[in-house]
């Protein structure tokens, strides 16, 4: 592996910010040798592990929420300028990278901020509006916000800084600091959902005493290339074998509401609280379904295809109007689909919406709530398949109830509280819709990745195995997780691996071209160990073991309708995963 510290002039381009809290000023500091060749997630990694305290409290002073673009963020490079976000997280306990799309990760790369660290609380009660520029840093009083959803909350927050900044802010649920908020971004249509859902890192921005941080990249200018020529040939390669993958038009056309049919054929499909694998309400809240109502709701502004940040070419979002008008919400996406239709068994579209909007106006993550929701039905707080209940226990959480406190911790605590075993969580962390007793690779990446179950941390859906068999599940929930880490390096929708993919080429030339390295096609793999190695050195820090490394018990002796399988990958190869 070639050199990859920065050139003189990336050098000059870029710095560390580090914002103060407590006494509300900002520093710039060179970025540290080790620093330089990594971006995203593997930034985030190497940052807390040389900067943060592993056994502080994530809701703490000690505790720092880390900003960081990927490697290839500012230049409109298609679904390849997202802003990744970590910090100890309140829901794990351990290190945690969630990232988003929208105008987050430009707005950054403009300013020359190779991460952003804020570090400290406030003495004082109250909420802050933290506005960054080129002319340095200020906090501004933003009381008058406290307590609004974030879709109330962005059209001041607009109009007092500008239509062209982007703006991170929390709900409700980050003010309580809740365990199962998140960080919501401005899309390119200054609408706050695209959200950094997992892993409580809203709880950690409120607990800064920040309701939103302004990024004004207006003063500010486009990372340097040092060879420009050799960047515009390698993007006009990677937008062509982006486009050329017959997925692209897939998610195009139906976007991750596409998978809900295949989970279902695997009998994967997360459905009454995880105890079936199918759900026999599929076809209403289908892709094809889906589809077709966004096409009737377009005199509505319903919308097919939609860009979460500008250059996108593949658009797999969507904005869904329900039927009366009365919600509008953007995107309805797979994971929201599979938590609070199928695992509640809600088969109404305009239902999962209500509650998608509901959630998001929060600053919540619809996984973990969606999660904790099966629980408490699976208590008999709500019956499966009662919206109008569900859309209360929400409203539980708004209105800051104990109930809805513990609801909005999300299922690790709602489980306990509730007299519950069958909790669907690693780490603290809620599955995603993907039942790993029936798609086994993606149950070992839950069960090892030092995220907690998540499956934008090593997805396996897609791999040409026998999903039900432990065979092989190791090596191939690995080279998954090494896959995705490396994506959230670059800034890179998981999408974009369709381009990456096809070409392997293309990313070593987009890197070279940039920054003058000299990288070959191994790089991405490796970029991608050296962020889950971080991780797991800072878990590890932090306590974790092995015994940290396991699906739920539950998943192992109780059968999965309609294939009846139990997840019985071996613990001893679980634990050797990284072992090479």
């Amino acid at each position: 592996m070639s050199n990859r510290t920065m050139s003189a002039e990336h050098r000059q381009f870029f710095s560390v910010w580090r914002v103060n809290a407590r006494s509300q000023t900002l520093s710039k500091e060179p970025v540290p040798a080790a620093w330089q060749p990594l971006g995203g997630r593997a930034l985030l990694a190497r940052i807390l592990v040389d900067d943060v305290a592993t056994t502080c409290d994530p809701l703490g002073p000690h505790n720092k929420l880390i900003f960081a673009p990927g490697l290839l963020v500012g230049h409109t490079l298609s679904s390849c300028d997202r802003i990744s976000i970590g910090a100890k997280s309140p829901l794990t306990g351990g290190a945690k990278e969630s990232n988003a799309g929208g105008r987050t990760g430009m707005q950054i790369a403009l300013l020359g901020m190779k991460a952003l660290i804020i570090e400290g609380q406030p003495d004082e009660p109250g909420w802050w509006a933290l506005h960054l520029s080129a002319s340095g840093a200020r906090f501004d009083r933003a009381d008058e916000l406290a307590g609004l959803g974030v879709y109330a909350a962005a059209p001041p927050l607009l109009e007092k800084y500008g239509e062209k900044v982007a703006i991170a802010l929390i709900g409700p649920g980050g003010e309580m600091k809740l365990a199962g908020a998140g960080i919501q971004n401005l899309d390119k249509d200054k609408v706050p959902s695209r959200i950094a859902a997992r892993g409580g890192l809203g709880a950690v921005m409120g607990s800064k005493g920040l309701k939103a941080i302004v990024f004004d990249g207006s003063g500010g200018e486009k990372p340097p290339l040092t060879d420009a020529d050799g960047f515009k040939q390698a993007r006009k390669a990677y937008t062509k074998a982006l486009m050329g993958h017959p997925q692209t038009a897939i998610y195009k056309e139906y976007g991750t509401a596409a998978i809900a049919r295949m989970a279902h054929a695997f009998g994967a499909l997360p459905t009454r609280n995880f105890s079936q694998g199918q759900f026999e309400g599929l076809e209403a809240i289908s892709a094809e379904t889906l589809r077709q109502t966004l096409l009737d709701g377009s005199d509505k502004g319903c919308e097919t295809s939609h860009a979460c940040m500008a250059g996108c070419t593949i658009q797999s979002s969507n904005i869904y109007v329900s039927i009366d008008g009365d919600t509008k919400v953007s995107p309805l996406e797979y994971e929201t689909i599979g938590l609070m239709g199928s695992n509640l068994a809600i088969d109404a579209l305009d239902d999962i919406a209500r509650l998608n909007y509901e959630v998001n106006d929060l600053g919540l993550d619809t996984i973990e709530i969606g999660a904790a929701l099966g629980v408490a039905a699976e208590a008999g707080l709500m019956a499966f398949g009662d919206a109008k209940r569900a859309l209360e226990l929400v409203q539980e959480i708004r209105q800051g109830t104990p109930l809805g406190r513990v609801l909005g911790n999300g299922a690790a605590v709602t489980g306990p509280v509730l007299g519950v075993t069958r909790v669907p969580v690693v780490k603290g962390q809620a599955l995603s819709a993907y039942d790993p007793r029936a798609i086994k690779g993606t149950g070992v990446t839950y069960a090892t990745s030092p995220q907690g179950a998540d499956h934008t941390c090593g997805l396996t859906i897609r791999a040409k195995v026998d999903h039900l068999s432990p065979e092989g599940q190791v090596a191939l929930s690995r080279g998954a997780q090494y896959a995705m880490a490396g994506y959230d390096s670059l800034g890179a929708c998981i999408f974009a691996g369709f381009g990456f993919g096809a070409d392997p080429q293309v990313v070593p030339a987009l890197l070279n071209s940039r920054y003058g390295w000299a990288v070959d096609e191994g790089f991405l793999r490796q970029l991608g160990k050296e962020s889950v190695q971080l991780e797991r050195e800072f878990n590890r820090r932090a306590g974790f073991t092995a015994a940290d490394d396991r699906l739920p018990e539950w998943m192992t002796q109780e059968p999965l309708p309609p294939h009846n399988a139990v997840f019985d990958v071996p613990e001893a190869e679980m634990d050797s995963i990284f072992e090479e």
